[in-house]
């Protein structure tokens, strides 16, 4: 189920990039009849237009649109970065004061001398 989810998803996010794939697909398939009909030059004898002003118009369409849209996407979040400042109200902590431990105090004399623990490098000859 979550597959289908992310699937279906993901097309919703790529649909828009293929708008203009669309409008010249859909432009693709019904070419004749645009040709025949709504072209600007049908009524000549010799036509090479075969319909593409009409392409090039709705394509035109799509893009204007799409910045239309994609301005009042950027206004939105302009309005949404302003509305939304966050106060994070931070507090002045003292910081903690570590005591360090003194395993040696100098304030008796010492009993005695350890030996065990210093060990003179050996010399190999």
């Amino acid at each position: 189920m979550k597959k289908i989810i992310i699937i279906l998803l993901s097309c919703m996010l790529l649909v828009p990039s293929f708008g203009s794939f669309f409008v010249y697909t859909t432009f693709k398939l019904n070419q004749e009849e645009i040709s025949k009909t709504i072209c600007v030059q049908r009524k000549m004898v010799f036509n090479s237009c075969n319909g593409r002003c009409e392409l090039q118009k709705s394509l035109k369409k799509y893009s204007d649109n799409e910045k239309r849209m994609q301005d009042n996407l950027k206004e939105k979040a302009e309005v949404i970065y302003i509305q939304n400042i966050a106060l994070n109200p931070f507090k002045l902590v003292a910081p903690i004061k570590s005591r360090k431990a003194i395993f040696a105090y100098f304030d008796k004399k010492p009993i005695s001398v350890s030996n065990a623990t210093f060990h003179p490098p050996s010399c190999f000859i």
